[in-house]
């Protein structure tokens, strides 16, 4: 008789085994919960809300910023940054009740930065012209729009269209970073010139595609051009 009795004591409640497997289960949530109240390891400050730090950095960005770097930043994937940003939009331009600023937040150049609201350039302009009246000289202005609307284009170029010598206004134009070197002609030699990215981010576009259309700009020719026989008039 005694052969045929066997052990029962880990099928009964409160048994060895099972005993075992509760506190193996109880571990288990536990260890579940201390991971999920863990703070992500991978974001710079967890105690700091994700919208008020890509604000700081923002603030004081004197470039575009783009997700992924704003991401690596602050140490967040970028749909949770691309979010934030959609609510500090919101957020400035004064959605669901809070006060419009006088600034943006706008993409520019691929990137995010902030931007004076076109409304209040007057006021920003006016400012500035006070503290830093330096600024481009009319053949320094002049000679941009040309790079602007005719790149890639070579001083000897510029200057039959200007009719004046360029070469001192396009080293200014290069030293303060508004245009910059694209190739060397294989030819001729000719270095050709194109507008910067600088020059993009201080208008406030995204490409060159968003300059105005300069044809309205122009004279029809009906009174001659006078020195102007290098700009080609249309008119056959």
């Amino acid at each position: 008789m005694t052969d045929d009795v066997h052990d029962t004591s880990s099928a009964e409640p409160g048994g060895a085994d099972e005993i075992g497997d509760a506190r193996a289960i109880e571990q288990e949530l536990h260890e579940g919960r201390e991971e999920r109240d863990e703070p992500d390891a991978h974001v710079a400050h967890p105690e700091i809300p994700i919208d008020r730090q890509l604000e700081a950095i923002l603030m004081i960005a004197d470039e575009p910023q783009s997700l992924v770097a704003l991401g690596a930043a602050v140490g967040a994937p970028v749909p949770a940054v691309r979010q934030a940003i959609e609510r500090l939009v919101d957020d400035f331009d004064g959605v669901d009740g809070t006060i419009r600023r006088g600034f943006e937040l706008r993409e520019v150049g691929g990137g995010w930065r902030f931007y004076v609201r076109q409304d209040l350039d007057a006021v920003v302009e006016q400012f500035v012209e006070a503290e830093r009246p330096s600024r481009l000289s009319q053949a320094a202005l002049e000679t941009l729009a040309v790079v602007a609307y005719k790149q890639p284009i070579t001083r000897s170029q510029i200057a039959s269209i200007r009719a004046v010598n360029v070469d001192g206004v396009v080293r200014t134009l290069v030293a303060r970073g508004l245009i910059e070197e694209s190739f060397t002609d294989a030819e001729t030699g000719a270095i050709n010139y194109v507008t910067s990215g600088l020059l993009l981010q201080q208008l406030g576009i995204n490409s060159l595609d968003e300059l105005p259309l300069i044809s309205p700009l122009l004279d029809d020719g009906a009174d001659g051009f006078g020195q102007n026989e290098g700009i080609p008039d249309g008119r056959s």
